[in-house]
């Protein structure tokens, strides 16, 4: 592979335009507007300015007519009603949770469903939300992961379920309205269906378009982007989103990761360390997350905490652990470790000075909780046998 190749699957991404259809604005890049409008007509002067006001009205009121785009002529409004649309997933269903928590069932492009899930917590509110339809990396312990792949999201479907998620918060301000800084969605997570990094590009549009100050507007530093370790795409992903990180961990050694997160077979824990430490955002404020689920047995030991601390602290990477307790499912492979195990483990990573906080399990009444995004009609059961002989056939 050469050196600094960008990492693909073979998997494909829809066109964002139809063949015979209107445009779909939603997804582009200011560049790709601007160039768009000046196929459609808009004199070359003029373009910035028009993609100026066309992105607030999309990203900062929530406006998907563009007859209610006041500050256009309405002859322009009229070309840009023929040549273009705003459209984003078709929201399905949504269940609510006894603890507040939303998970939707979206409808994208050629049929294919995906799930957002909203978490609505004290201090912020996060949108957990996916990158592909299915995941291709088939780790042991994730629900999603039982799903097969299917294709990447577009930048305009990522974007989207931002979208869609202010819609159902109605928390699109009105127009001439006082900023408010207080939101109800505060923090994105790519932490749904799919490995982020193997759709770089798309993501990092979606990405770009979220944190514009002219449109969405949030902070790089309330969004995070979980991989499970794509090493040749970490460093890209500080250069071009400038996001958090965090990273699918679940095992300290390569033994017993190679089961749990079967793409260290590929790129194994030394080879992720090595790049962790070397991310350009990472500093004692930006530390990265190391996510670690809690199995019964498997990666819970006294042994297996004090490793995980001698890894962070000998590749030097300013860390805190996400200790997270496994979410069971049927035909799961795994149970969850018990309350007072995931403490002690606690309590060493804590002791060694870092953060060790322990994820309160939100959503598990509709299966919305961490690793247990599926969509509903494409949710084929599958046994605890048949699991653990994919496993060992791995």
């Amino acid at each position: 592979m050469q050196a600094n190749a960008p990492i693909t699957q073979d998997v494909h991404t829809i066109p964002r335009k139809a063949p015979d259809g209107p445009q779909n604005l939603v997804g582009l890049t200011r560049a790709e507007m601007r160039d768009a409008f000046i196929a459609a007509g808009t004199p070359e002067k003029q373009a910035k300015m028009r993609v100026n006001q066309v992105w607030q009205w999309i990203y900062q009121w929530g406006v998907r007519d563009f007859a209610e785009m006041t500050n256009l002529a309405k002859p322009y409004r009229a070309m840009l009603a023929e040549t273009f649309t705003i459209s984003i997933p078709e929201l399905v269903s949504k269940q609510v949770s006894t603890d507040g928590t939303r998970k939707y069932l979206v409808r994208i492009a050629g049929g294919h469903e995906v799930e957002v899930v909203y978490i609505p917590e004290e201090d912020r509110g996060t949108l957990c939300i996916s990158s592909q339809v299915g995941c291709t990396l088939t780790c042991s312990f994730c629900h999603t992961g039982t799903q097969r792949l299917v294709r990447n999201l577009t930048a305009s479907e990522i974007v989207g379920q931002i979208m869609m998620a202010r819609d159902d918060l109605g928390e699109w301000p009105e127009r001439g309205a006082p900023k408010d800084e207080t939101r109800l969605l505060s923090n994105i997570v790519l932490m749904g269906m799919g490995e982020p990094l193997y759709n770089f590009d798309n993501v990092r549009d979606a990405m770009k378009i979220a944190m514009d100050p002219e449109g969405i507007s949030l902070s790089r530093r309330r969004i995070t982007l979980s991989t499970s370790g794509v090493v040749p795409e970490i460093a890209r992903t500080a250069q071009e989103i400038g996001c958090q990180l965090a990273i699918s961990f679940h095992a300290t050694t390569d033994e017993t990761r190679n089961i749990l997160v079967p793409i260290n077979k590929r790129w194994n824990i030394d080879e992720l360390c090595r790049a962790l430490a070397s991310y350009p955002k990472v500093s004692n404020s930006e530390r990265i997350t190391f996510e670690y689920v809690m199995l019964d047995g498997i990666n819970d030991t006294d042994d297996d905490a004090r490793r995980l601390i001698k890894l962070i602290k000998d590749h030097g990477i300013p860390a805190k652990i996400n200790l997270i307790p496994f979410n069971e499912w049927p035909g799961a492979p795994y149970k969850r470790s018990s309350n007072n195990r995931i403490r002690a483990f606690a309590d060493i990573i804590y002791k060694a000075g870092y953060a060790s906080p322990i994820r309160t399990p939100r959503g598990e009444d509709i299966m919305a909780a961490c690793g247990q995004l599926k969509s509903a009609t494409e949710r084929a059961r599958k046994s605890r046998k048949q699991i653990e002989a994919e496993l060992r056939e791995g």
